[in-house]
């Protein structure tokens, strides 16, 4: 298990280097041509990693702005809900979704080298295809209920921000599960591009929602990303690039449904 080791953080690098990141991050885990993309050195991922609510929150404004014109059309809730979530999954390439699918697919393996072999094939399995299927109709559903628009927009921005920022936590306490890939990249990340993370969901969070609401989804949040952190340490030793997409994929539901149960 990882430790913190609070000496090693350098507080005057979170003030330096925020365009750059930001570009970065957009470039690795958006379509958006801003960066080198899946060329960028590990050095410039690892240290983007605080980029990451920016770039989500700029996935779920894209999202809620597709949301309210399905909604000046006249489009019913669930049709919206599903029109946002497309957005956000055209924008990102699918790429958490493509975690999530890979992740479900590898933890019906018999040992953690087969597991982690399953989650490499690029091929999707029934476990993977339904648990993909079961994210976007739970999250619609749950996006459907919130009203009007505007709170829906605030609950998918919130959602899509605060997961990306919360996931990085789970570097604190797992090990990379390989020698290669985003989890790898990751290996030496700088503590304190974490907490910058995190402290950016928890403003986030109390922007966008309010108090009460707020910690209603960071704590529904926490709870997701540390239970996905617990299955992969359990079944495969480690974190993968698909176990992060699987957190925030997981993450987002929970905040979502946090954001309906405590509106």
């Amino acid at each position: 298990m990882a430790r913190v080791d609070w000496s090693r953080f350098d507080w005057a690098s979170l003030w330096r280097g925020w365009l750059d990141d930001i570009r970065a991050a957009a470039g690795f885990f958006t379509i958006l041509p801003l960066a080198p993309g899946t060329d960028a050195a590990p050095d410039e991922i690892a240290q983007a990693i605080r980029a990451w609510p920016v770039v989500g929150a700029g996935v779920g404004v894209a999202g809620a702005v597709g949301y309210a014109f399905a909604a000046a059309l006249g489009l019913a809730p669930l049709p919206g809900a599903l029109i946002a979530l497309a957005i956000t999954v055209v924008l990102t390439g699918a790429l958490h979704e493509d975690g999530l699918a890979d992740f479900a697919d590898g933890l019906g393996g018999r040992d953690e080298a087969r597991r982690l072999l399953i989650m490499q094939d690029s091929h999707i399995g029934v476990f993977g295809a339904l648990a993909v299927t079961l994210s976007v109709a739970f999250r619609a559903s749950l996006l459907a209920q919130l009203t009007p628009p505007a709170n829906a927009a605030a609950g998918l921005i919130a959602a899509t921000a605060v997961s990306r920022g919360l996931v990085p936590l789970m570097t604190l306490t797992l090990a990379p599960a390989r020698r290669e890939g985003l989890g790898a990249m990751l290996g030496d990340l700088r503590q304190e591009t974490v907490a910058a993370a995190a402290v950016l969901a928890i403003v986030a969070a109390f922007l966008l929602l309010g108090v009460g609401p707020g910690l209603g989804a960071l704590a529904f949040g926490l709870a997701a990303v540390f239970s996905v952190a617990a299955l992969a340490r359990k079944r495969l030793g480690g974190y993968t690039g698909d176990v992060l997409g699987a957190a925030q994929q997981t993450a987002e539901m929970a905040i979502l449904a946090a954001v309906t149960i405590f509106p």
